[in-house]
């Protein structure tokens, strides 16, 4: 690993006027969960709403003129696809970026915007990327990678020396983690300026490649993975970071998809902030084990490109584990004012009814009786009445809205 400090300087000016400082934001409500200051780093903020541009632009900026002028080939579904685009259109190359078929709409449509061609290609990214590697060696096209370069771990490191610049009293920083390029540059910055703050990286439990590689010694790879947050859904470290973050991070923790997705919404309800479900693990972190970081600590903000189906999804998500979005089904009496009452159960619990199914023939209620499926939204101080307990709920409440702020 030739990455050092001077390497991130060096980068750092050469993203002068491409890539912005993007804010750094106190969060009072984090403050209050953790029991000390809490900062957000709002890479969601960023072109192309992701740290991706920063990688991205040192690494083809790196390349020689007769390079560029071949072009270059990237395989990604969304922030590194754009990342890609944008910098090539900047630097006066062609980009084509391999796609899996399925790709967000959105995201699609940004990166032909920055002027890349598009081509899909497999289900999957990791298939995406053999056919942009096939693509690269066929048209001498230089290939761009996520995380695994040297110049692409410079580039990121480059919110690192922002992160000490606007938060001088840090003792924590937590960074969302794939394939390490990112938590490795930051890293690398923040130990070489300030070797006691400790630095986290962050993935999701159910696409957590890190723990077992850096138990084992050497990257290794994942055999299936689940995870809403797509970002960092990568089953396999990549060699160049892997290195910097056995070198540099203090440890790596993993966060569950109940408390990724409560942190978007929470991200979204109090600190005014759109980020993807990847991009927020470093919150959830903060959220699932409030006591286990130093303050003050800088959760870093990875990317806010998300697709509004998805959002809708998450935010729903995020309610029902939050205690405050319940789905429910109920036996009635088959009689005249049966489901009315039941509303006005509802109703005498401040619950805000969002639809009902209701069936008088359901196989699976008496004959007496009618079945109704409720959709249900609380107020701050309501909760079921125990009698719904019977009910097999497919959401269980647990926590209480309160009023939104930083």
């Amino acid at each position: 690993m030739s990455v050092d400090l001077a390497a991130i300087r060096a980068a750092e000016e050469l993203l002068e006027g491409v890539a912005i400082r993007t804010p750094m934001e106190e969060s009072r409500w984090l403050s209050g969960v953790v029991g000390g200051p809490v900062h957000l780093k709002c890479e969601n903020l960023q072109r192309t709403g992701s740290f991706k541009i920063r990688g991205a632009y040192t690494r083809i900026a790196g390349l020689t003129e007769e390079e560029r002028a071949r072009g270059v080939v990237a395989a990604s579904a969304g922030n590194h696809a754009q990342g890609v685009a944008l910098a090539a259109k900047l630097l006066g190359c062609r980009a084509t970026v391999f796609m899996p078929e399925g790709a967000p709409i959105p995201k699609e449509k940004a990166t032909r915007g920055y002027g890349a061609d598009i081509v899909f290609h497999g289900r999957y990214v990791d298939e995406a990327l053999v056919a942009a590697q096939e693509y690269a060696d066929r048209e001498g096209a230089v290939l761009i990678h996520p995380f695994d370069h040297e110049d692409i771990v410079a580039g990121q490191g480059t919110a690192g020396l922002e992160i000490l610049a606007q938060a001088p009293d840090v003792r924590t920083v937590l960074v969302p983690t794939g394939g390490g390029g990112l938590l490795a540059g930051i890293a690398i910055a923040i130990k070489a300026l300030r070797p006691d703050v400790e630095v986290v990286g962050v993935q999701a439990a159910a696409a957590a490649a890190y723990p077992d590689s850096l138990a084992s010694g050497s990257p290794q790879a994942l055999a299936h993975m689940a995870t809403i947050a797509d970002g960092i859904a990568v089953g396999r470290p990549g060699d160049v970071p892997f290195g910097a973050v056995q070198e540099h991070v203090d440890r790596i923790v993993t966060v569950s998809e109940e408390y990724t997705s409560r942190a978007l919404l929470s991200l979204l309800e109090r600190a005014k902030l759109v980020v993807e479900p990847a991009g927020a693990v470093a919150v959830a972190a903060l959220m699932e084990h409030p006591g286990a970081f130093a303050a003050p600590a800088v959760a870093v903000l990875s990317g806010g490109n998300i697709d509004p189906l998805l959002l809708g999804k998450v935010i729903r998500h995020g309610m029902a584990a939050a205690g405050r979005y319940l789905a429910l089904t109920v036996c009635i009496p088959d009689a005249p004012g049966g489901l009315a009452n039941l509303l006005g159960t509802l109703a005498g619990q401040q619950a805000n009814v969002l639809d009902v199914v209701h069936q008088r023939t359901s196989p699976r209620s008496p004959s007496t009786r009618s079945r109704s499926t409720c959709r249900w939204r609380r107020a701050a101080t309501a909760m079921p009445p125990r009698s719904w307990a019977r009910c097999a709920p497919r959401a269980t409440a647990s926590s209480s809205r309160s009023r939104p702020d930083r």
